[in-house]
């Protein structure tokens, strides 16, 4: 909802996601055209909508070509070998690294983490703290975080957070809107 809110209030000329859940993907297609890379490409046809293979560490894009990137609930299991991926305990920074690589200045990107108590849940996935997901992404003051929001553990949603307040969750889901600095 969040997501999707943020992409209708401006609609992009085209829109591209990273491995997100591929039902709410292909329903951003009802509003604006969509592509979808993922390591498992879908085999759907919707109108306005086009799916790509891909691996987020490697995307198939240039330097700074996409305006409007999404990437929801997928840099925390990068790394862990669970599809078919090498192990890495950086992999949620590298993929961090390659959505800031595609993006482009003035681009937008929605990227959705569990975030709390820094730890790995055997092969499934990483919780990170929020203040390490926003480094991530200022590397080089590259981008800058435009909005946080959260879900905290009691499952209350807040649409404008404090990053901070969810640095010690337990199982918190964090809202990142990251804009990526415009050149000169």
């Amino acid at each position: 909802m969040w997501a999707t809110q943020r992409l209708i209030a401006v609609p992009p000329a085209r829109h591209v996601d990273v491995g997100s859940e591929l039902a709410w993907v292909a329903s951003l297609a009802a509003w604006f055209p969509v592509t979808f890379i993922d390591i498992r490409p879908a085999r759907v046809t919707v109108p306005n909508f086009e799916s790509k293979a891909g691996s987020i560490l490697s995307l198939p894009y240039a330097d700074g070509s996409v305006t409007s990137l999404s990437c929801m609930h997928v840099i925390e299991h990068v790394g862990l070998g669970r599809y078919d991926d090498v192990l890495n305990p950086r992999g949620s920074e590298l993929a961090a690294r390659e959505l800031q690589r595609v993006l482009s200045p003035g681009g937008t990107l929605l990227l959705s983490a569990p975030v709390g108590r820094r730890r790995t849940c055997f092969n499934a996935h990483r919780i990170h703290a929020p203040a390490a997901i926003i480094a991530w992404f200022n590397t080089c003051e590259t981008c800058e975080l435009a909005e946080f929001g959260a879900v905290g553990d009691d499952g209350s949603f807040q649409p404008q957070a404090e990053p901070r307040r969810y640095e010690q969750a337990d199982y918190a889901c964090g809202l990142f809107m990251f804009r990526r600095r415009s050149l000169g």
